[in-house]
């Protein structure tokens, strides 16, 4: 099945929401408040979701819709997943590294992802079966692959934070594979798989995420060549958490970050 309308769409929606978010973004009278888990949120995020689900409810009506900020709505087998501003603790503070992530979820199968980082200048693409791409538009656009590193003592880590590797109950693992890679930088969020993608990194991973922050980052991992799994290898974005890897370095990943992974039957 080819999802070339629903890529062209995706991007459409990207477009319109950079408008909202690079108006938005270093203004002055931005509000931001926290939400009841403590993390923020601005009137962008809000504006910029109201804005895709418009546009969405118009060009898609049959498909549900699930975002970071108002409820899900529409029962369809097909799912549009969006987070209007990953990494909106940054956004706030005028860090650049923040994206939109637009994603299609067929029956239970992410199938199309695209992150848009405007601040950045990037933006990076996949739809299943298509290959992972990254440019300013669908015309525009270079092809994205994997790193080939098949060994741990040489390869690039990123990661967000370390104290939530901590508060997971998994510090020691987590420093344990740090110490094991040849490299390791914090550079979070969304960018860390999108250079995993690249290859420019060749592990990303976090210990708790929701649906909205992986469903994007899927296709583009897997399109360009890697894995994408939760800490106890079940594929997609379903496991609260995340590993992403170039595919060569993934159950060695797995099997130090999670204590019994691979004793029986691959996972713990």
């Amino acid at each position: 099945m080819s999802y070339d309308d629903d890529l062209r769409l995706a991007h459409v929606l990207a477009d319109a929401v950079e408008r909202v978010t690079m108006g938005r973004f270093l203004a002055e009278d931005l509000r931001v408040e926290a939400k009841p888990d403590l993390t923020l949120v601005s009137d962008a995020d809000r504006d910029a979701e109201e804005l895709i689900r418009a546009q969405l409810k118009r060009t898609r009506p049959r498909d549900a819709v699930v975002g970071e900020e108002f409820e899900a709505t529409g029962h369809g087998l097909r799912r549009w997943i969006v987070d209007p501003i990953d990494g909106t603790h940054n956004y706030v503070r005028g860090v650049p590294v923040w994206a939109t992530l637009i994603s299609l979820v067929d029956g239970n199968s992410p199938v199309l992802g695209l992150v848009a980082a405007p601040a950045l200048g990037r933006r990076w693409w996949a739809a299943q079966g298509s290959g992972a791409w990254t440019g300013r538009s669908l015309s525009s656009a270079r092809r994205v692959q994997v790193s080939s590193v098949s060994a741990i003592e040489d390869a690039s880590l990123s990661y967000s934070s370390v104290d939530s590797w901590r508060a997971a109950g998994r510090g020691r693992e987590f420093l344990g594979l740090t110490s094991a890679c040849w490299r390791d930088r914090a550079y979070g969020d969304f960018w860390s798989y999108m250079m995993v993608a690249e290859g420019a990194v060749d592990i990303a991973l976090e210990p708790e995420l929701e649906v909205y922050d992986m469903a994007a980052l899927v296709p583009i991992v897997t399109e360009a060549g890697g894995r994408f799994t939760s800490l106890d290898g079940q594929e997609g974005p379903w496991g609260g958490n995340a590993v992403a890897t170039n595919g060569l370095l993934h159950d060695e990943v797995l099997a130090r970050i999670t204590p019994g992974y691979g004793v029986s039957g691959g996972s713990t």
